[in-house]
Formats: C-alpha cells, sequence, structure tokens
C-alpha cells in the first residue's frame, strides 16, 4: 500500500473544483488549517489568496497559470480515470478529519459522486461542507450535541438500520434503503442526538451552524452503548 500524499496533525482543509465563497474557506481554515486541493481546486485556493499544500488528481481541470504558481512539489498526479478527484485526493490524506469544500454545489452528478466517495472512504472522517448544509458518512455509533429543533436527516446509500435518542421521529425498527425509506426533516428534541447503525452507508445531514458539533462527533471515537431504547416505530421523509 502506497503511503499517504499529505500526513497531517490536524484538520485538512479540501478544495473543490466547485464554487465556494472567501468566508466558506475561511470557516474551514479556522478549524482545518492545512489547505489542500483536489485538482481544479487549486484554482479557487489560488483565487482567495491560499497556496495548497498539495494538489491531487488525474489534472484535467487545474488551470495552466495555477500549474505556473504551485511549487512542482506539491503537485501529485494520480492519473487513473476509475475514480473522481475527491476520492483521489481523500485517499491519499491522513489527518483528524478532513473538511471539503467546492464538491456540493456546481453539478448535481458530482454532488452524488462526493456523497458516495463519503461512505466509501468512511474512514477518512470527512464533513461535505455546503452553502447551508454539511454531510457526512456515520459510523456505528454518533453522539452529536445539538440544539432542540436542529434539523437532522438522515440519507441511506445502502440498506440500514439503525436507533436513535433524541430525534423527534425515533429510526427503531426501521429499514432504511436509497430505494425505500430515508429519513430527512427529522429535528432534535434535546440537546444529547444518539445515533447507532448497523451497517455503514448512512449519511447525516446537519446546518452548517453546527459544524464544530459533527466535527467533536466525529473525532470522539466510539462511546459505550448507552441511552438507546426501544421506541415508536416512526420516522418522518421527505
Amino acid at each position: 500500500m502506497k503511503p499517504p500524499i499529505v500526513q497531517s496533525d490536524c484538520g485538512v482543509t479540501l478544495a473543490g473544483g466547485g464554487p465556494f465563497a472567501r468566508r466558506d474557506l475561511a470557516l474551514c481554515l479556522a478549524r482545518a488549517p492545512l489547505a489542500v486541493a483536489a485538482d481544479g481546486g487549486g484554482d479557487g485556493l489560488l483565487r482567495l489568496g491560499v497556496m495548497p499544500q498539495a494538489v491531487i488528481g488525474d489534472f484535467d481541470s487545474l488551470s495552466v497559470a495555477a500549474r505556473d504558481r504551485i511549487p512542482k512539489a506539491n503537485q501529485h498526479v494520480v492519473a487513473e480515470q476509475e475514480t473522481t478527484d475527491f476520492d483521489k485526493a481523500l485517499r491519499s490524506i491522513a489527518a483528524p478529519f478532513v473538511l471539503a469544500l467546492g464538491f456540493a454545489g456546481a453539478r448535481l452528478d458530482h454532488g452524488l459522486a462526493a456523497m458516495t466517495t463519503l461512505v466509501q472512504r468512511a474512514d477518512r472522517r470527512c464533513i461535505l461542507v455546503g452553502p447551508k448544509d454539511l454531510a457526512f458518512a456515520a459510523p456505528d455509533h454518533l453522539v452529536l450535541d445539538l440544539r432542540p429543533g436542529d434539523p437532522v436527516s438522515l440519507f441511506p446509500l445502502g440498506r440500514v438500520t439503525g436507533q436513535s435518542t433524541g430525534l423527534e421521529w425515533p429510526i427503531q425498527g426501521l429499514d432504511f434503503a436509497p430505494d425505500g425509506r430515508i429519513g430527512t426533516s427529522n429535528r432534535a428534541v434535546t440537546r444529547r442526538v444518539v445515533l447507532e447503525f448497523d451497517a455503514p452507508g448512512m449519511l447525516v445531514i446537519l446546518p452548517r451552524r453546527r459544524l464544530d458539533a459533527a466535527i467533536t462527533a466525529l473525532r470522539s471515537g466510539r462511546p459505550s452503548r448507552d441511552g438507546l431504547s426501544g421506541g415508536p416505530r416512526s420516522a418522518r421523509g421527505g
């Protein structure tokens, strides 16, 4: 197995080729100060005055001007065409967590591919940061510090069942699937929301204002199994 291209003791901000604003980048860099780009994301970083510490991808969208400005030692070509640049970059990063910008806004197919990569590379602890929401692949046990009334959406990319405490519509006893039941537009009713799943494949979608809560939850590891009891077999779909 090849060693990772980027190894960091702090969080990594990974920029994609889609749109992101200066305030979005500042939000992420304040929490994940090492800037990395997936291919054309290098142009976006340079446009906002940030030099990427690494650019990873097949280089089919990074501009010639960006290539001239970015040190050659920071340019890492991964030539295979079987995966997206997001996948290439994410699997090449070893860090406590990754905040990904510019992957969820421009094109629907790119956004769907990015969501799939989140699940396939769930071990990378990556949070996709969009203009209003964030999304990440749920570990098997997750504890979130939220506020009552916060939206909590669950979207399965595979067949998943689970348990919850702290949600308005508990998920106990429900079978989720992308072509069946989904769990969007649920809500937190307590500050502590506990989610547990029997298989990988569930995306958790939260308001962007809960970015710190998401980072903390993903970095905390697996807490003890507690607070998960039976309940009404209902969940809201949207």
